[in-house]
């Protein structure tokens, strides 16, 4: 449909209004109260037949014209069927109908009863305008090729896709099981600052604002890592928080942004600790939101069955990219990366190319649930080092569809240790890393109060909550996702 036509009908509904508004009925109502929902009127329709209900929704379909008609009213629980006839409305009331539009908003009262058809309905008695809409829904949303327009109007997604809607009350069921298992688990739900004065806590590039009355800088919080584990040093030694963290880096269907994590840590624990909370907690979520633990994403069958698969990163390599990295020192770590096509920076580092590797390599292959565990400590700032090697740390990843879905790691609770690996992101950062670490006194100095021993984890909310509803982009489980601007 062109702009003029959409203008035009836009003008007949303008003066729609104006003609209620004249008759002295106001479009657009106030408080109203339903008795029923729709699939509750369906689901109940032998205590209900010939029972007054009332009903209140958005007018989706029309048809039938004279003195009488049909339309179907669609609720937060479904679509119920309408009848209007003129001499069950009485002429001025039916007036009130014909003037109605696909995409009103209704409260109606009626009879419920079942057509010579067999389709459950109501007949109207009476109606009321809630709210009237000026622009006609969509007919053929979906297949727009401009995909962008179903994220930017959000609303309307959301009226005409019902499985859009149910993606998130999918989403919030995962939030709500999440929490749930973690408050079992004696975890304190918290929250900790989204604007930090030094953005810490994960390898990333921070969003800067200003605070005006303090006359400073603030990031919009990465991670709320050295938050929590202040907690620790402070006595709570369970806690987690579900955040919002801001990250400013690419946009893909994979990355937001903005995203929402769970991060937890639990003191007197470690990595592997760690491991089992994090497969028993995912566990028992697809269980509770899908009722099986075998689940289909994009074609492919994924079983989150325990226990899950557990790989240290050089075996991986071994295993996937074909070559073996455990005894080599940085010259034969470069030859052997060459020789599968992948040239690291000439500055980096044995555990850089290591990771580099195993990025390019093996994380495409990784498809069912699976831990890579023992990273090394040049890309695991804030992680223990391992007591066998102290070149690689407790440090693990879940990694479900080829990407990454968790982070963990025994947390590094030496304050010693921690500065000289500050020290090391700061001398990074010097040189044109925008995503290494700064230095944070005021966490260096809680860590020389005592931190006890932990185990810490963070799992990407938005990434499970793709896997389970079966959804190929993270922007279609955001309900408002960041997005380029319209460009005119």
């Amino acid at each position: 449909m062109s702009d003029q036509e959409l203008n035009e009908l836009r003008q007949v509904r303008l003066q729609k209004i104006k003609d209620l508004r004249e008759q002295g009925i106001e479009p657009f109502g106030s408080r109203f109260e339903r008795t029923e929902f729709a699939q509750n009127i369906k689901d109940d329709f032998e205590n209900l037949e010939d029972q007054y209900v009332t009903v209140a929704g958005r007018i989706m379909a029309r048809r039938g014209h004279g003195k009488a008609g049909f339309a179907n009213l669609q609720d937060p629980s479904g679509i119920i069927q309408l009848y209007f006839k003129s001499d069950d409305l009485g002429e001025e009331r039916y007036t009130l109908y014909e003037k109605c539009d696909i995409g009103d908003i209704l409260g109606i009262t009626g009879k419920v009863f079942r057509t010579k058809r067999g389709e459950i309905s109501v007949a109207v008695s009476d109606l009321v305008y809630l709210s009237k809409s000026l622009h006609p829904l969509p007919e053929k949303w979906h297949g727009l090729k401009d995909v962008e327009l179903r994220y930017r109007q959000r609303y309307v997604d959301l009226i005409v896709n019902p499985g859009v809607r149910q993606v998130f009350l999918k989403r919030s069921q995962i939030i709500r099981s999440i929490r749930h298992y973690l408050d079992e688990q004696g975890f304190l739900e918290v929250e900790t600052p989204m604007m930090q004065p030094i953005a810490g806590g994960a390898a990333a590039r921070p969003f800067i604002t200003h605070h005006n009355a303090l006359d400073m800088d603030l990031y919009l919080r990465i991670a709320p890592e050295l938050y929590l584990k202040r907690l620790l040093v402070g006595g709570i030694e369970r806690v987690y928080e579900i955040n919002r963290n801001f990250r400013n880096e690419g946009i893909s269907t994979k990355h937001n942004p903005e995203f929402t994590m769970v991060e937890m840590y639990q003191a007197y624990g470690d990595y592997q600790v760690m491991m089992e909370l994090a497969e028993n907690m995912i566990y028992q979520v697809v269980m509770e939101t899908m009722g099986t633990p075998v689940v289909e994403y994009q074609g492919t069958t994924l079983d989150f069955s325990l226990p899950w698969k557990r790989i240290t990163m050089l075996d991986a390599i071994n295993e996937y990219a074909g070559i073996d990295l455990n005894d080599a020192d940085l010259e034969e770590a470069r030859k052997l990366a060459a020789s599968i096509g992948i040239g690291p920076d000439k500055n980096a580092s044995r555990g850089e190319i290591i990771n580099l590797v195993f990025e390019e390599k093996v994380e495409p292959q990784l498809i069912q649930p699976t831990f890579v565990y023992k990273y090394p400590v040049e890309i695991s700032p804030l992680a223990k080092r391992n007591r066998e090697n102290s070149q690689f740390t407790d440090r693990f990843e879940i990694f479900i569809m080829n990407r990454e879905l968790g982070n963990a790691f025994s947390e590094l609770n030496d304050p010693l240790d921690q500065r000289e690996r500050f020290e090391s992101q700061v001398s990074k950062r010097n040189q044109g890393d925008a995503e290494a670490h700064m230095m944070d006194e005021d966490y260096l100095n809680a860590l020389e109060y005592g931190m006890p021993p932990a185990g810490g984890m963070g799992i990407g909310v938005d990434r499970l909550v793709m896997i389970l509803t079966d959804s190929p982009s993270i922007r279609d489980v955001i309900l408002f996702p960041t997005l380029r601007p319209v460009r005119e």
